[in-house]
């Protein structure tokens, strides 16, 4: 059934192949940055942001060559802002140690920063025919649908047997080829939802589609509920200008830019939490006035609902505490800096308001 298993979905694949970007590109590169930008990241939603990368950096030595506040400019809006900074560090290693030629294997390729398992073993056999089997959450459900697989699908255990079943099923020499036709069967028919049982190349060797399981498979853990936090945040302005903030390099959001604030704690009105937040980010104490908006988003582990109120300065001139810089800017300049997107939802607001 393995074997079979294989040689159906190459044979779908001929013929049913999406038309992707970096399908077919003659560079190496763009394997890499599309798998990377893919990461958690919906195929349509990439494929702007990819066109416009390869225009920007079109190389690894292009790439490699640009500053940070560049690269997280072009990412802005595809979230995961750690992805785009170890980008760029990766580039600018293989520029130093490997004369800008990308490593073709998948035990090299894992010696990058942002590479793990599942991206060396896309690249490498996608990019260099290498014989490696990939597993990410749309393998894992056509996997557990077809054979039945009942553990849960994100837990240690069945990760692993999964990742063995994977290679089980690799053909030898066409790694890459099969790789991409789990990914799009994954993608295209044997979907989270309402799978097109009925048009999937594989489903007479389907346990789950024989069975009535295809709604019941893959078997996911639970995950704790999703904490929710109230934020705010200060648009401060003196001489028709606003203060924004640079968030250090590491973390969430790292070397973005936003409206300093922060979360509002336990028993604090939002004037409380905003006074405390400047006076702790920036050692400059102000006046909070009236509100500007409440803005939502979800991020991977949390939600956040935050109100941005207009303030101004009393007293000394900021300084940046907690943060990497900060910068007047006139509210027309905003665009050049690179937010998250709540940050970027209230600068497009008030653009809206400033024209």
């Amino acid at each position: 059934m393995k074997r079979e298993f294989s040689r159906i979905l190459l044979v779908w694949y001929s013929t049913n192949a999406r038309s992707l970007p970096w399908r077919g590109h003659p560079d190496a590169y763009a394997v890499w940055v599309s798998e990377i930008m893919l990461q958690q990241t919906r195929v349509e939603t990439v494929i702007p942001y990819f066109l416009h990368w390869m225009e920007v950096f079109p190389s690894i030595q292009v790439l490699a060559n640009s500053d940070e506040q560049q690269v997280l400019n072009v990412w802005e809006g595809l979230g995961y802002y750690s992805r785009a900074r170890t980008l760029l560090k990766a580039a600018r290693l293989v520029c130093e140690k490997n004369r800008g030629n990308l490593p073709t294997s998948a035990a090299k390729l894992k010696e990058l920063p942002g590479i793990g398992r599942y991206t060396a073993a896309a690249i490498s056999s996608i990019a260099f025919g290498a014989d490696e089997a990939v597993l990410d959450g749309n393998l894992k459900r056509v996997l557990a649908r077809v054979f039945n697989f009942t553990q849960p699908v994100n837990t240690p255990d069945g990760e692993k047997q999964l990742w063995q079943l994977a290679d089980d099923l690799l053909p030898q020499g066409k790694a890459g080829d099969y790789n991409q036709a789990v990914m799009d069967l994954g993608a295209i028919v044997c979907t989270p939802k309402s799978p097109k049982c009925e048009s999937c190349p594989v489903n007479a060797l389907c346990e789950a589609n024989k069975h009535g399981l295809r709604e019941q498979l893959p078997v996911m853990m639970k995950k704790p509920p999703i904490p929710h936090f109230t934020v705010c945040a200060a648009i401060i302005h003196q001489n028709n200008q606003v203060l924004i903030a640079r968030r250090p390099s590491k973390g969430l959001l790292g070397g973005m830019w936003e409206f300093p604030g922060g979360k509002v704690e336990p028993g604090e009105s939002f004037d409380q939490a905003l006074a405390r937040e400047i006076r702790e980010e920036l050692a400059a104490e102000v006046v909070v006035g009236s509100l500007f908006g409440v803005y939502r988003h979800a991020y991977t582990h949390f939600k956040v609902t935050l109100h941005a109120f207009h303030a101004s300065l009393t007293g000394s001139d900021p300084s940046a505490l907690e943060t990497s810089e900060i910068r007047w800017v006139g509210i027309s300049k905003l665009t050049n800096f690179p937010m998250g997107k709540i940050d970027r939802r209230i600068s497009d607001d008030l653009l809206g308001l400033n024209p």
